[in-house]
């Protein structure tokens, strides 16, 4: 079985909750399944569940270099330099970055609130990239989007491989 889940903004990656943040058994209430991957409690989006231990091995594993697609709002404009340095690899702290596939987009037109809302600046403009990448560092992409100057103020996974949202409202989740 494999589950797609629109995980909200507050909820961990793990049946649990721990401190202020939820975990996903206030979501999903199936025995057996657990998480292909990983995403942190303050980013949004695709969550991938499964029960077959082989099919979660090779949704999270690095080694299999399985695309992650996000949608990142950021602090300022994004810039064609910024762009580059993405689509060529940033260095981190801890060593440089897989090359990504970066383009600036428009907001999404379809996008749910966040609770509780990012902050905004009234002399600091935002705008919005599309960052795909096949690695999956802690706070990879916020870390990749602070190294160019654009701040992360939302952070939404739309993609894992051929695995996508495809219209599925935050906190729902369906069985592919």
């Amino acid at each position: 079985m494999l589950i797609r889940f629109n995980k909200p903004y507050g909820v961990l990656s793990q049946f649990t909750p721990e401190g202020r943040w939820q975990g996903l058994k206030d979501h999903i209430d199936l025995p057996g399944v657990y998480v292909a991957g990983r995403l942190d409690a303050d980013s949004e989006g695709l969550l991938l569940l499964t029960d077959d231990g082989k099919e979660q091995a090779r949704i999270s594993d690095p080694r299999f270099k399985m695309e992650k697609t996000y949608w990142v709002q950021v602090e300022g404009v994004v810039s064609d330099p910024a762009l580059t340095a993405l689509a060529r690899g940033v260095t981190l702290n801890d060593g440089p970055t897989l090359p990504a596939r970066a383009r600036a987009v428009q907001p999404p037109a379809d996008l749910w609130p966040r609770h509780p809302p990012i902050r905004e600046r009234q002399n600091i403009p935002t705008s919005w990239l599309e960052l795909t990448i096949r690695e999956g560092r802690n706070r990879q992409v916020r870390r990749m989007t602070a190294a160019v100057g654009l701040p992360t103020l939302r952070l939404i996974r739309t993609a894992i491989g051929p695995y996508n949202l495809d219209g599925l409202p935050t906190g729902t989740w369906r069985q592919i």
